[in-house]
């Protein structure tokens, strides 16, 4: 066995210089969450229901591979910069210039050419996205194998996090209307928007690369697991299994709340004008309270914390379901109620996947970092393009019209997919959650049998 050389506590100048990278990633997530299917049926003007679909099939092809081919090459990687860093420096140029690419699509394509244009678009970004974020991710789960001390560095990386998802989540709209305020039209004013976009997520992933060392570990080798033996093994892992159902579960939920929120906002609350505002209270709060989830995590095992979190939130949507037509003041208490919840997703479960690994250690001999979050990132896409198509389905579903006053029924199903499957859907979680079975002190009985000398 490997002996774990990771134990010590990390600096507090390594823990920003990592989450750095994350400023970047979620800006373009967030962007791609919230606004990416408005962008193209408000925009642009393509079929809400084509547009769902090009997204899924981008997942379920050439995503399905991308993710654990990509943590698999990290896993076996041998350079003098270490395993991942490879990845994430070489990866930060083409990440950006998608991102630009993505949002400067011309309006008023149809059938077969909007498709593809949505498909080859997305495709690219996705790509490269991936090539960057799976070894990044990976990265967190070499740089301590220590309980609480990975929870602190997730924290920290969560407050970069949080920053990205405001700028990408509350600045889309408000940066397309500057640029538009300055003589742009609409779509040249998106296309601006990914420029600036791309540009911040270059910068910021190249800090990442360049300011955080790979702690040198010279007990510990390339994987030499075959990789169909380590998929194979992944699925093995049961507490990794009760991870992935219950990730999917409220990923595709949570995407189908942030896809059709500017939704809900501008048709059902009629507040399109403050969609800014209302996401930055929700995130901010997110943020806010990263550090006291933190914290509550040193009392509870990080399942039982997550489920309260869960809880909370569902309680923040049900309320925005009730919430009569039109203008409501209301609607900043459920956002701030809502983030409150929202902000354990943004500390849990990044923190709980490194812990597993730990499991696939104690079977194996090895450490598989990258195949673990590479399927990990595969599982949040599918899931997240699923919701997005899921979003689109209903809104074709219940009659919705771009950018006229919406039918009774298309208000209804907004209201219903915006809230309810969510809640019902974060209820079936909960469980899973409550009684994961990798609590603190089952962790630390497998890190000492992992360091254990071999005989």
């Amino acid at each position: 066995m490997e002996k774990n050389n990771q134990s010590g506590k990390l600096s507090l100048g390594t823990k920003f210089a990592y989450g750095t990278a994350d400023l970047g990633i979620a800006l373009v997530t967030a962007s791609i969450q919230f606004f990416l299917l408005f962008y193209y049926t408000d925009i642009l003007g393509i079929d809400p229901g084509l547009a769902g679909t090009a997204l899924l099939v981008a997942k379920l092809t050439w995503d399905a591979i991308n993710d654990p081919l990509f943590g698999y090459f990290s896993d076996r990687t041998r350079s003098r910069w270490g395993r991942r860093k490879p990845y994430i420096l070489f990866g930060a140029i083409p990440f950006g210039l998608t991102i630009w690419l993505m949002f400067s699509l011309p309006a008023g394509m149809t059938g077969v050419t909007a498709f593809l244009a949505v498909l080859g678009t997305f495709l690219l970004v996705d790509t490269a996205q991936t090539l960057v974020s799976v070894p990044y991710y990976a990265l967190s789960a070499e740089l301590t194998y220590d309980y609480d001390e990975r929870t602190s560095l997730i924290s920290i990386r969560m407050i970069f996090t949080v920053v990205g998802y405001i700028l990408g989540a509350a600045s889309t709209t408000l940066l397309a209307g500057i640029f538009e305020g300055m003589g742009l039209a609409k779509t040249a004013a998106y296309s601006a928007t990914g420029a600036v976009f791309g540009a911040v997520a270059i910068a910021t992933v190249l800090v990442t690369a360049l300011c955080v060392k790979e702690k040198p570990n010279p007990d510990l080798q390339p994987a030499k697991m075959p990789p169909f033996s380590q998929i194979a093994q992944v699925f093995k892992n049961k507490p990794f299994v009760q991870y992935m159902i219950m990730s999917t579960i409220i990923s595709i939920s949570f995407t189908l709340l942030t896809s059709l929120l500017p939704y809900f906002l501008t048709y059902q609350l009629e507040m399109a004008d403050q969609i800014s505002p209302i996401m930055l209270v929700m995130l901010g709060t997110i943020g806010i309270f990263l550090i006291p989830w933190r914290l509550l995590a040193k009392r509870m095992s990080k399942g039982p914390a997550y489920a309260l979190g869960l809880g909370i939130a569902s309680a923040a949507i049900v309320g925005a379901f009730l919430l009569p037509k039109g203008p409501t003041p209301l609607i900043y208490v459920i956002a701030f109620v809502a983030g409150l919840g929202f902000s354990a997703q943004y500390v849990f479960p990044w923190s709980m996947i490194p812990d597993v690994i730990e499991v696939d250690q104690a079977q194996t001999g090895e450490r598989h970092e990258g195949i673990y979050f590479g399927v990990n990132s595969l599982l949040g896409k599918l899931t997240g393009a699923l919701g997005v198509a899921a979003s689109g389905w209903a809104l074709k579903l219940y009659g919705y019209v771009p950018n006229v006053a919406q039918t009774e029924h298309a208000l209804f199903g907004i209201r219903f997919f915006f809230a309810i499957v969510p809640v019902i859907a974060f209820m079936v979680a909960l469980p899973l959650l409550i009684w994961y079975p990798i609590t603190r002190q089952k962790h630390a009985e497998l890190v000492a049998r992992n360091t254990q000398p071999a005989e």
